[in-house]
């Protein structure tokens, strides 16, 4: 049975920190859903009604350009361990880029590594657990390194052209802020 929280209480803290993998649904006015998995420990809780997470480099920026556009978030978590959960926050979001004040401020709580683009920071407006019965029970092999490895093999520079060349607009067209 689905319950709603008008925070993010310890005990739901502690199940996100506990995650290999999330899930971020974003959307324009006009224009594609976005639903994107990301994982690499990128995910933080900073207060009872704040979270962040790093971006990085990819071949594309939908969730920036969203958040210009729209700024609605749906971020979703679930245990494939035995004790089945599902945990959606709900929220309005906006990118930090580097360079900014509040992305140096951002930046320890995390261990970054190359190809780092902005960390997305959202406010949640309201957090929903609910079952996950249907939710295969799964175990986490390993941790992919081939974004990280991609990262490692371009200069500061080869990174920047690429941001320029694939990550300025989103699928729709829209400006992403880079």
């Amino acid at each position: 049975m689905a319950k709603f929280y008008d925070k993010i209480e310890d005990k739901i803290a502690r199940f996100i920190s506990e995650q290999p993998m999330f899930f971020v649904a974003t959307t324009p006015k006009k224009g594609r859903i976005n639903l994107s998995p990301k994982g690499m420990d990128s995910f933080r809780v900073l207060g009872p009604n704040q979270v962040a997470w790093l971006d990085y480099t990819g071949s594309g920026n939908e969730t920036a350009a969203h958040f210009l556009d729209d700024g609605r978030i749906t971020i979703m978590f679930n245990s494939f361990s035995s004790i089945p959960m599902i945990l959606r926050l709900y929220g309005h979001g906006r990118s930090v880029k580097p360079g900014e004040a509040e992305f140096e401020n951002l930046v320890p709580s995390f261990t970054p590594s190359r190809g780092l683009r902005q960390i997305f920071v959202a406010e949640i407006d309201s957090v929903q657990t609910s079952c996950g019965y249907g939710v295969p029970v799964m175990e986490l092999k390993e941790e992919r390194d081939t974004l990280e490895n991609w990262s490692n093999r371009k200069s500061d520079q080869e990174i920047l052209n690429y941001q320029r060349e694939k990550n300025l607009k989103s699928i729709d067209g829209l400006p992403t802020g880079l």
